[in-house]
């Protein structure tokens, strides 16, 4: 059996695992602190820098490749049920991810002075900071690759990602010409479905045409 403690204790012991989350760290501190305010030019572009961190990196770029290796798995018939909750949670980080893009979006345009050239650079070097640091994860999980998948071919799916992340928030897209290795991904993410990709069961949320609470 493996040990419990063993691999709770592998995000300090592991580098590029502990330098995903001192990264993390760093970049989400002030939001995390219940005596942070805003109201003045810095702390309104510290909230906006968290921010970025936290919804374009933490939760959109840094699950990706835990999510494609696992899902990858369940397109071949190989740990469904594992693949099948990744699903679900992968549902929900969308989720959070949409929120934190829309946040990020409407702060820029109520406060357009925050969004100055010198933050969406460091919003840029963020980005391309935190794609880095998840490639360098993917080469340590696949150093000899996986079931139709391997480092390079990640490296190029996070560098995709990447993109939309930049994309989403209204920055310049830094690696052109890139493309999804992986388009099943897309599917899995994009379109709506009535049941999951491995047909058991329906996983999306649905929306009522009209509610009524009487």
């Amino acid at each position: 059996a493996m040990d419990e403690g063993e691999i709770f204790n592998m995000y300090h012991e592991i580098p590029s695992v502990a330098k995903k989350a001192a990264w993390g760290l760093k970049y989400t501190r002030s939001i995390s602190d219940p005596k942070f305010e805003t109201g003045t030019v810095e702390t309104d572009k510290e909230l906006l820098r968290n921010l970025v961190a936290y919804y374009c990196v933490l939760e959109g770029i840094f699950f990706y490749c835990g999510f494609t290796q696992i899902l990858s798995m369940g397109r071949r018939n190989k740990m469904t049920g594992v693949a099948e909750q990744f699903q679900y949670i992968l549902r929900d980080e969308s989720m959070h991810l949409n929120f934190g893009i829309d946040v990020i979006n409407q702060i820029k345009i109520e406060n357009p002075h925050l969004w100055d050239a010198e933050m969406k650079e460091e919003a840029t070097q963020m980005i391309l900071q935190g794609t880095q640091l998840e490639i360098e994860y993917a080469r340590d999980t696949m150093p000899r690759g996986v079931l139709g998948m391997n480092a390079a071919m990640m490296e190029d799916y996070l560098k995709f990602i990447a993109n939309r992340r930049l994309s989403q928030i209204g920055l310049k897209e830094e690696y052109p010409g890139t493309t999804n290795p992986f388009p099943w991904m897309s599917e899995i993410m994009d379109l709506k479905k009535e049941k999951n990709f491995f047909e058991t069961r329906v996983i999306e949320y649905q929306t009522g045409g009209a509610l009524s609470w009487d």
